[in-house]
């Protein structure tokens, strides 16, 4: 069974194809963006009119793909709001979190750069953790940006910054200012615009 496509590595596709196409002949720069638009436009009015037609178990279950969640989230169309979105990302984490007595807190969302920032909390153990920036840029980020592709950036208090040591050694597990262990969550993620 071929892999699911990325939403987002498809739109960059799209851009990096628009891109060449304007640097080939910049005449067709202006056509070839508005087909894109146009189709877009479309779809997401034909999407919009099926999505009208289900009932709400039906859409709510539609929307656990995470293929489809994606694109009604690009067409405005997803039953559930940001907020709650970000809040049950933050609570798939937390299980995580609080094995090592950290936590995380959403403090809020707000527009900018043509999308959404969420603005978070490390709390617990977390909070100065030298292994927070690995916990947020792997799992609580991949989290949130897998329930709300919309978010362009996270901003977290309680982050701890990486200071150049003046010996590189390092003890083979992290810990917390009090000595306990720092929760370091993984997977494949790449860090996304974390202060």
């Amino acid at each position: 069974m071929p892999a699911l496509p990325d939403i987002a590595v498809t739109a960059a596709r799209v851009e990096q194809l628009l891109d060449e196409v304007g640097a080939a002949d910049p005449r067709a720069a202006a056509p070839a963006t508005e087909l894109v638009r146009t189709l877009s436009e479309l779809y997401g009015e034909t999407l919009g009119r099926i999505v009208g037609m289900l009932d709400e178990s039906t859409l709510r279950r539609l929307a656990t793909d995470d293929l489809i969640a994606a694109v009604l989230v690009l067409h405005d169309l997803h039953p559930d709001p940001l907020g709650d979105r970000v809040r049950a990302a933050l609570d798939r984490v937390r299980p995580a979190l609080g094995m090592h007595d950290g936590d995380v807190e959403l403090l809020g969302l707000a527009e900018d750069d043509g999308g959404v920032v969420v603005r978070l909390r490390l709390a617990g153990s977390c909070h100065g953790c030298p292994s927070s920036l690995v916990t947020v840029s792997q799992g609580i980020e991949r989290a949130v940006l897998d329930a709300a592709p919309e978010v362009v950036r996270i901003e977290v208090d309680g982050l701890a910054r990486e200071e150049p040591a003046l010996l590189q050694i390092s003890p083979r597990r992290p810990y917390a200012a009090d000595g306990s262990d720092c929760p370091a969550v993984t997977s494949d993620a790449q860090p996304v615009g974390v202060p």
